[in-house]
């Protein structure tokens, strides 16, 4: 069975959760693309490379189950999942239904210094986009759509959408690593949304929104 590079994936357990260290690792090496689509892997054999038990790997795995990234594979271990880009672009779709209209509604009620609060989550994206980080790209992304939507004051949204975006950033079978440059257009996208509802400019905000979506069911 293939393995992962142990300098990628060999993290210090910093967390009380050993099963919650294991599970971020196992997520941004599939972000990454170093668990790779279509490939079995043993809860023993990462449990080596992460230097703890197979139990939390396990655990983490059928975590990652639930979230439709890797299938559980009896007494073999675990496979991870090859997605279409027609179900990327499925995903991509739901998510815009869910957050376009919310984020338009909030555009209009919402004044500008909460906008602004939310500065320091747009930098984080620039942040990880200028350095080339993947995985740190895809935590910030989510983060800074998470506390847009947090402002609608609906749990059960922010944790589906957050689910749904979690999906849409799982890499396709043999597609290249994301280009930093990618990363930094989608940035960009953030910092000048944010800019448009700070100034309340409803009409730029709706066509920034759009494009967005758009641009992440094209990918």
């Amino acid at each position: 069975m293939p393995s992962i590079p142990a300098q990628k994936t060999a993290r210090k357990v910093l967390r009380h959760s050993v099963r919650g260290q294991i599970l971020d690792a196992l997520r941004a090496a599939l972000v990454e693309g170093e668990l790779v689509p279509g490939e079995i892997y043993s809860g023993p054999a990462l449990g080596e490379r992460f230097g703890v038990s197979a139990t939390p790997v396990r655990e983490a795995m059928q975590q990652l189950a639930l979230e439709g990234a890797v299938e559980c594979l009896p007494n073999r271990g675990f496979r991870v999942r090859s997605h279409t880009p027609r179900e990327l672009a499925e995903l991509a779709e739901v998510r815009a239904l869910l957050e376009v209209p919310v984020m338009l509604r909030l555009a209009r009620g919402v004044p500008p210094e909460t906008w602004e609060a939310l500065r320091p989550s747009a930098v984080a994206t620039a942040e990880a986009a200028a350095a080339g980080d993947v995985p740190g790209y895809a935590e910030a992304d989510r983060a800074f759509h998470r506390e847009v939507l947090a402002l609608a004051g609906n749990e059960q949204l922010v944790q589906v959408a957050e689910e749904l975006h979690r999906r849409a950033q799982w890499p396709l079978p043999g597609a290249p690593r994301v280009r930093r440059a990618d990363l930094v257009a989608d940035a960009a996208e953030h910092a000048a949304l944010l800019e448009a509802l700070i100034a309340g400019d409803l009409p730029v905000v709706e066509s920034l929104v759009r494009e967005h979506f758009a641009g992440a069911a094209a990918l």
